[in-house]
């Protein structure tokens, strides 16, 4: 396997070269995915217990923690032995029947009472994901550490493949894409970071919540942070679209008269985007058209400023004589 090295614009390399450097890549990458991956099982435990964290609190019920909850419980049973003795006592002298049952009645009321409401709490708060079938605790738990190995690793991975398209581009166009290199990891992972906390809570709550009266709701834990990861990954990916525009400027597609004039397209493609994310609830689709309506504008902003910039150097190299760069070698 060859040894990653800077390649210049104006080296020239065969085919076999570049599926070399091509080949490095991949098992530079996929060395980097399989150590995540050890990493991530190792704290396997604290990953879950994040992914957790997106569920539905559970609800006011006023019995408090697990402690008062079991204090309430025993009460119950207390209050309910006590009225079951009154009333054994009233049965047993005729005379005392009235009374004493009424006052075990009152007791075996006020019990029940306690006892709907703690089974009302525990049938609406579920605070860990349920799993079904024999081993898949151990599965899910791979699940989970690969997921997060890969979004882990997907920085390193985005940087890796503009590592591969850099030295396609000319020396001027290195000044745009060297910081968009750096940008990408930062981007995604902001987008990651925005869905953690901003989409998936709302999101969740939504859908657990919505007509669950008329439901046994219980969440499986595949199918929860399945969901939760491709959330994550799609946003974080799709924080990647300035640098996309940027690519599609450069190649003399678009510019940013091209953006500002067909915004209402662009809207909704947006859309479309955000229905084929992960998530089709309409909360999941809002939190996610916003920040690409957003970024949208910002990348209008972008392109203007790159391309203002690119003005600046054209004259300036005319002013100074400086011939035209070369088009690029096919």
């Amino acid at each position: 396997m060859a040894r990653l090295r800077p390649i210049g614009h104006d080296d020239r390399l065969s085919v076999v070269d570049h599926l070399d450097e091509l080949r490095t890549r991949l098992f530079v990458s996929v060395g980097v995915v399989f150590v995540a991956f050890c990493g991530c099982f190792a704290l396997n435990h604290s990953l879950i217990r994040l992914l957790n964290r997106s569920l539905p609190a559970p609800p006011k019920t006023g019995l408090g923690d697990q402690s008062r909850q079991d204090a309430y419980l025993n009460r119950f049973l207390r209050l309910m032995a006590v009225g079951a003795r009154e009333l054994e006592r009233g049965l047993a002298a005729t005379r005392h029947l009235a009374p004493a049952a009424a006052q075990g009645a009152a007791n075996i009321a006020y019990a029940a009472a306690h006892a709907a409401h703690y089974v009302h709490g525990l049938g609406q708060t579920q605070t860990l994901p349920i799993t079904i079938g024999t081993g898949e605790t151990f599965t899910t738990t791979l699940v989970v550490a690969g997921y997060f190995a890969v979004l882990i690793s997907m920085p390193f991975l985005l940087y890796q493949l503009y590592a591969f398209l850099l030295p396609a581009l000319r020396p001027n166009e290195r000044k745009v894409a060297l910081p968009a290199m750096l940008a990408a990891p930062v981007l995604f992972a902001a987008g990651v970071v925005f869905s953690f906390y901003e989409v998936l809570p709302p999101a969740i709550h939504f859908l657990q919540g919505y007509n669950n009266k008329q439901f046994q709701v219980l969440v499986q834990a595949s199918s929860l942070y399945k969901f939760e990861i491709l959330i994550m990954a799609g946003i974080g990916l799709t924080f990647q679209i300035p640098l996309l525009l940027l690519a599609l400027q450069k190649i003399g597609v678009i510019t940013a008269s091209t953006l500002t004039l067909h915004w209402r397209y662009a809207i909704v493609i947006i859309a479309i985007i955000a229905a084929a994310l992960p998530g089709v609830d309409p909360v999941s689709m809002t939190f996610e058209t916003f920040p690409l309506i957003l970024l949208y504008l910002a990348s209008i902003l972008l392109l203007r400023f790159v391309e203002r910039q690119g003005r600046k150097s054209l004259i300036a190299d005319v002013a100074a004589g400086t011939p035209p760069d070369p088009p690029a070698a096919s």
